[in-house]
């Protein structure tokens, strides 16, 4: 990913509501959530969840799709794959002995940092 791309992705899920609707719309799947059922379990109001989502839309985070007069949001896993993978590329650095597992092994030693 380019430099641009992950500071606007890193940027548009630090915030609070945002992160919470990420989180939502991948635990969802890819069908996703309309719009509604968003609000309604983050009890967000309307117009703050539409300046949300279309802060993530933007980043390339999350995609929407109409089904009749229904807008459904849903986490883009491989915009979230492409993220991940780039934040995680020189874990180990740039080792060539370093295996898979090591690297696996490393990240969760580093886990705890996230319950800071």
């Amino acid at each position: 990913m380019e430099p641009k791309s992950i500071i606007r992705a890193l940027g548009a899920l630090a915030h609070e509501s945002r992160l919470a609707i990420f989180r939502l719309l991948v635990q969802a799947g890819t069908e996703g959530l309309p719009v509604g059922v968003i609000g309604t379990r983050l009890d967000l109001a309307p117009a703050t969840l539409s300046f949300h989502l279309a802060t993530l839309r933007r980043a390339g985070l999350v995609t929407t799709r109409r089904v009749g007069r229904t807008l459904y949001q849903s986490a883009d896993y491989a915009c979230m794959a492409r993220l991940v993978d780039d934040l995680t590329a020189n874990c180990c650095g740039e080792s060539s002995s370093a295996t898979l597992d090591a690297c696996d092994a490393r990240l969760l030693q580093t886990r705890s940092c996230v319950n800071r």
